[in-house]
């Protein structure tokens, strides 16, 4: 009498294929939130640099009114 098999490998091949590929599928799960994070991550950080980017901008911008509101306060008082 034959035993019955789920194919011609037998029944420890098909075990150690199914838990290939759930392994599989897990690392692939893991890549793909590791991606996910590290877009996310660069999205933050380029926000971040916008906003200190802007923040510069303004800062400088302001310094270079006051001295010219110096400069022509004190040019005025000659």
């Amino acid at each position: 009498m034959n035993p019955v098999m789920a194919n011609t490998n037998g029944v420890f091949s098909d075990l150690f294929n199914a838990a290939g590929s759930s392994a599989g599928n897990l690392a692939d799960g893991l890549v793909n939130g590791a991606s996910t994070a590290t877009n996310l991550v660069q999205t933050c950080a380029n926000l971040c640099i916008s906003i200190a980017t802007g923040a510069a901008s303004t800062a400088l911008q302001f310094a270079q009114d006051l001295t010219s509101g110096v400069s022509s306060a004190l040019s005025g008082r000659k």
